[in-house]
């Protein structure tokens, strides 16, 4: 795999942990019972699905946050 390749597959991938986390953040923001919650895991049953998405994005990838595989 060439450089440019790699490079492209860690852009992506910080992509798709960014957009899970604006997904949810967008609806935290204007849901009535996400955004009265400390915890994005006691809000409601969308906010905590987007909340999950956001979780495994970041766990399918941990050598993107600088951690060991």
């Amino acid at each position: 795999m060439s450089a440019g390749k790699i490079k492209a597959a860690a852009q992506q991938v910080e992509d798709t942990m960014l957009r899970a986390y604006r997904l949810w953040f967008e609806h935290a923001r204007k849901c009535d019972t996400c955004k009265h919650e400390s915890s994005a895991r006691d809000g409601c049953e969308v906010g905590r699905e987007l909340w999950g998405t956001y979780c495994l994005a970041r766990i399918a990838h941990p050598e993107e946050k600088g951690q060991p595989s």
